[in-house]
């Protein structure tokens, strides 16, 4: 493994940190980091490390669990798909989520986010019940 691979997988697994606790790990960001983030029909962006962590928490309060990710180098940094699980006001919510994170230095100081949107318990289902998915 390089050492541009080795610093990607270990901030890769300080994202998921940061997904499933709330609270970003010491290294994670550059101090000027930009977080480009698309849902379905909407597009936000911050830059600065609190302003990263605000625009996540805006979104997601609470704890969250991956169950699921895929890792893959770039040029630049990674790429990292993940699913992700949590629970809000009593409701149980999901989304899947791809990051293209630039690297520079040790720690990621650009990151573009696409996100499928925040399925409910009713969505998920709706979608069981029509779908059925080859690979999970």
């Amino acid at each position: 493994m390089s050492a541009t691979e080795a610093v990607g997988r270990e901030l890769a697994a300080k994202l998921i940190e940061f997904l499933e606790r709330g609270e970003a790990p010491s290294g994670l960001f550059t101090p000027d980091v930009l977080i480009d983030f698309t849902m379905p029909q909407w597009r936000l962006q911050a830059q600065g490390f609190q302003e990263a962590v605000e625009l996540r928490l805006a979104g997601h309060p609470g704890p969250s669990r991956v169950p699921r990710s895929r890792f893959d180098t770039t040029a630049t940094g990674f790429m990292l798909e993940v699913e992700e699980e949590w629970d809000w006001d009593g409701e149980s919510w999901y989304c899947r989520e791809l990051f293209r994170a630039d690297i520079s230095g040790d720690a990621i100081s650009q990151l573009s986010v696409y996100c499928t949107g925040d399925w409910d318990a009713e969505r998920r289902a709706r979608h069981a019940q029509t779908v059925s998915l080859i690979r999970r």
